[in-house]
């Protein structure tokens, strides 16, 4: 079983406004269930998590959602929410309300483009992230290295609310050790939180563009040293990837930067923190069996 905790689907003439960016011209084009799908049977991969995609509209989330109602490895969505609107509690119940509403397992917010590193320390967005927690979602962040410290207060303020922390934290991978040195004190602190998991995602596009698994090593190893596996989950962060790395490099170079591990603790990172974090169990027992392809590159387990 391979759970792919990370992607993202868009059309890009219905508002990303982000991918007018002129080094982004590989990836300004539609994205499709059917394009994803066709990338999860050619690398065996059996489901993943459908994340929002900076449109920041909620009308992604009602085409999402319908996208997870029609296909059948999509297991969960994380849905955009602006935490800091207000009306949190509202829009939860929104969504749930749209078709394919019983697939939301979390929101995130863009808090990445948010300026204040303090951001999650606000009053406003911590009552939003205390509605979601009553909700029983998952928050995604979504966030820079010089945030994380606010992301760790706020994990400890809320015990009861589930953060996934996405990409690692986007540690400056380009940059080597001293990148290595400015993130890894302020990801120890909020690994120290037993509510927060990670992805080992978004990885290639913060190394430069002549990168190699050994670029990676050092940071995947840390994570693993911090979190553990019972709390990392593998995400292709497709296609955004595709700036550096086509689907299966993405896995190669995760299997080749992750230190040795037993197969039930590579299992944990390709599936059960997946399941356990965005509460899969129930739509892992649905999928049907999956198609043939290429062995995915990190293992099946």
């Amino acid at each position: 079983m391979i759970i792919d905790a990370h992607h993202h689907l868009w059309r890009p003439e219905r508002g990303y406004a982000w991918l007018d960016a002129p080094e982004l011209a590989t990836i300004r084009r539609p994205f499709t269930p059917a394009d994803m799908t066709a990338e999860l049977a050619a690398a065996g991969v059996d489901g993943t998590v459908l994340v929002e995609g900076g449109r920041c509209h909620p009308d992604e989330a009602a085409e999402f959602l319908g996208y997870a109602a029609d296909t059948a490895p999509i297991l969960a969505v994380v849905a955009w929410l602006d935490v800091a609107a207000g009306d949190v509690a509202a829009t939860v119940e929104r969504y749930r309300g749209l078709r394919g509403g019983d697939y939301l397992a979390g929101v995130r917010s863009q808090v990445q483009g948010e300026a204040d590193p303090d951001y999650l320390d606000r009053p406003d967005v911590r009552r939003g992230l205390a509605e979601l927690a009553a909700a029983g979602l998952v928050f995604d962040l979504v966030i820079r290295a010089d945030q994380l410290p606010a992301a760790a207060r706020a994990a400890r303020a809320l015990p009861q609310l589930r953060f996934v922390l996405d990409h690692l934290g986007k540690p400056r991978i380009d940059e080597g050790g001293a990148g290595l040195r400015r993130w890894r004190g302020p990801l120890s602190d909020l690994a120290a939180c037993p509510n927060v998991t990670a992805k080992l995602s978004g990885l290639v596009t913060e190394a430069g563009p002549d990168w190699t698994p050994d670029d990676l090593r050092p940071f995947v190893e840390v994570a693993v040293e911090e979190f553990g596996p019972q709390r990392l989950m593998f995400g292709s962060d497709w296609p955004v990837c595709l700036l550096r790395s086509d689907y299966a490099g993405v896995a190669r170079a995760l299997a080749a930067a992750l230190p040795p591990l037993s197969a039930a603790e590579r299992h944990e990172i390709l599936a059960g923190t997946a399941v356990r974090a965005y509460d899969l169990a129930r739509r892992v027992a649905q999928l049907p069996p999956a198609p043939a392809g290429e062995p995915h590159p990190t293992g099946k387990a």
